[in-house]
């Protein structure tokens, strides 16, 4: 390739292609040298793999990542499941739907039952996402939750969280609606992204048909700002429907410009 077709395969696109570009971190369109990727492409994938790797393996510390002022204010608290670290996390994915004895006792201790929302933290299989998107997201949940008057119960951290704890902490606390913001599996596009799963009157006897998903929530994504209108429209569905699931669809939101 010659130093001009270079030119124009990184910067002469037509407006509609830098466009979709643009809209997604995805690696479109990003040219070759022969038959490889160009030398900046190859540093790129190599640099988001290791971020990759540094989400799932980082430990979440409440102090170091979200600051003393963050914690105090919102009261924040950790808890373990029965995973006793991170290696067996990930290998025994059902260790991560179970809190360890010690933490039931602390949850039922300090969080009050029956509450409208109930918001818990997971740590997932992205710390980096966790750290980069929660600061942003539960002010705007609880601002959001305080003007439809709700009552919020009081938020947490889980150490090696799964999914599927929702089911646990729903009969611990018994909120109408309980809101699970968890780091999701990191990849090549971006180790930022997070999810928050939301189930009504989560049970032992939920699945994933019983849950609903706002997925992406980072910069390039879903927008925080965005995804806390979205989570807390579809948290007032349930209510009404006194359902969650497969059965609940999601209103369709206005598309971000």
């Amino acid at each position: 390739m010659t130093e001009r077709e270079n030119k124009l395969a990184r910067f002469d696109w037509p407006a509609v292609v830098e466009k979709v570009r643009a809209r997604t971190p995805a690696r479109l369109l990003e040219g070759r040298s022969g038959a490889a990727y160009r030398t900046d492409t190859q540093m790129e994938l190599r640099e988001a793999h290791a971020a990759a790797r540094d989400a799932v393996r980082t430990e979440l510390d409440l102090q170091r990542d979200f600051g003393p002022a963050f914690v105090e204010q919102w009261k924040l608290f950790e808890v373990n499941t029965r995973a006793r670290d991170k290696d067996e996390y990930l290998l025994r994915p059902d260790l991560g739907r179970r809190l360890s004895e010690g933490s039931r006792e602390h949850v039922s201790a300090l969080c009050p039952r029956e509450r409208d929302l109930q918001i818990l933290i997971g740590d997932g299989l992205s710390v980096t996402a966790v750290v980069k998107q929660v600061p942003l997201l539960l002010p705007l949940l609880h601002e959001g939750a305080q003007s439809r008057q709700w009552t919020v119960g009081r938020c947490f951290c889980i150490r090696y969280c799964r999914v599927g704890l929702l089911n646990e902490v729903g009969e611990l606390l018994a909120p109408k609606v309980a809101i699970l913001l968890i780091g999701e599996r990191p990849g090549l596009a971006t180790a930022e992204s997070l999810s928050a799963y939301l189930a009504y009157r989560p049970t032992k006897s939920h699945t994933d048909a019983n849950r609903n998903l706002i997925s992406n929530i980072h910069d390039r994504g879903t927008r925080p700002q965005h995804a806390a209108t979205r989570i807390l429209d579809l948290a007032e569905q349930m209510m009404k429907s006194q359902t969650s699931g497969f059965s609940l669809r999601e209103q369709p939101p206005a598309l971000e410009i």
